[in-house]
């Protein structure tokens, strides 16, 4: 069995990974920052991180803590990262630092040579790839930038072919769509997950970037108005508060539960297939963002409409949904939550909860930086 650090691992996607390297037998250490955002005020180590877990408090950004959590591990998850795209855009620094600076210690010191690690395993993200792969009505595949804005302000909400009104159709995105990262976050996670396949690659520590698509599920930060929409939706239900859909909630994305996440993690670090490369982790079925916030409502017995603003946000993307052929191939992947059972569970998570709704705060903070239109 393996000895196994988890950065990040007291957080959602970290602690349930963390379940399920136990439950195989693995030993394993926590490195975590237990940052307020997430974690609240004063934060201790949450319940849900198992007693046998060897745990550590320490910022990533410090080469001191990194080489305490390092020792005599044989395999690095690094999912500890500031997330969320729209605080991005005005915390560029703290963003900037902790991801990009934070995963530049870690490799340095990978560098020197002086450690045991095997295998390395990062947190990416399907933000890098900015809009999704797209089709033109003559069959042409196409990766378009950024909408047109003069047509987002008359709510013309779709991708456009050229300067038609003909709409774009959207695609399965894979792996090898070029890179168009639209937020600091985004940029911070391309840098993450590059910097780590080629420092792997150099000095022969295989590795793999697992690019996320919008996970969902339970222990995921209620009360923190940066985290997926799926949780923020649902902490504003919690308060009888009804759902902030952008633009008219037709967009759309590919909503996996942690639980498969999770699968595609394990698989990655128990086979060589996928060494050195970027793989998608999703499902590839596409969800508008309306649909998800019916759904919450569904399940937690409310009828409380959606406020759809009409706006748009800068940086914002239309639709992008994940290819997964290359994870089928490789790792043996296959997602196995329904998005309809994994909200049933979701929810019953959820009406156990408390959460601070902060939302109106960080949308204020969005219209005040002229970063909503």
């Amino acid at each position: 069995m393996a000895k196994i650090l988890v950065t990040g691992g007291a957080g959602f996607i970290g602690s349930h990974l963390v379940d399920v390297l136990l439950a195989k037998g693995h030993e394993v250490r926590v490195l975590d920052a237990l940052i307020p955002q997430v974690h609240g005020e004063n934060a201790t180590w949450p319940t849900w991180v198992p007693s046998q877990v060897q745990r550590m408090i320490g910022d990533v950004r410090d080469p001191d803590v990194w080489v305490k959590a390092l020792a005599g591990m044989d395999i690095v998850y690094h999912l500890a990262a500031e997330v969320g795209v729209g605080q991005s855009m005005y915390e560029i620094v703290r963003y900037m630092d902790v991801n990009t600076m934070g995963t530049a210690v870690l490799l340095e010191l990978l560098s020197r040579g002086n450690h045991t690690i095997q295998k390395l395993l990062v947190a990416s993200s399907m933000s890098i790839y900015g809009e999704g792969a797209y089709q033109t009505p003559e069959g042409q595949v196409v990766f378009p930038m950024l909408r047109d804005e003069a047509r987002l302000r008359r709510q013309q909400w779709e991708h456009y072919w050229g300067d038609s009104d003909t709409e774009l159709i959207a695609l399965p995105t894979n792996e090898d769509k070029p890179l168009q990262p639209t937020s600091i976050y985004a940029i911070s996670k391309r840098d993450q997950e590059e910097m780590c396949l080629s420092v792997g690659l150099a000095y022969n520590i295989p590795t793999v970037a697992f690019r996320f698509f919008n996970v969902y599920g339970p222990r995921q930060a209620l009360s923190n108005p940066y985290t997926g929409v799926a949780a923020i939706f649902s902490g504003r239900l919690l308060n009888h508060n009804p759902p902030l859909i952008f633009e008219d909630g037709g967009q759309s994305r590919d909503f996996i539960h942690v639980s498969d996440i999770v699968q595609g993690l394990v698989l990655g670090m128990e086979r060589d297939e996928a060494n050195y490369q970027a793989i998608n982790l999703g499902t590839g079925r596409q969800t508008s963002v309306l649909d998800v916030a019916q759904a919450l409502n569904r399940e937690l017995g409310l009828d409380i409409a959606p406020e759809i603003v009409n706006k748009f946000r800068a940086g914002d993307i239309r639709h992008c949904f994940a290819d997964i052929s290359r994870a089928r191939r490789l790792l043996g992947f296959a997602p196995k939550v329904r998005f309809e059972d994994g909200v049933r569970e979701l929810i019953g998570w959820v009406s156990q909860q408390t959460a601070s709704d902060k939302v109106a705060d960080a949308t204020s903070e969005l219209v005040a930086r002229g970063l909503t239109r």
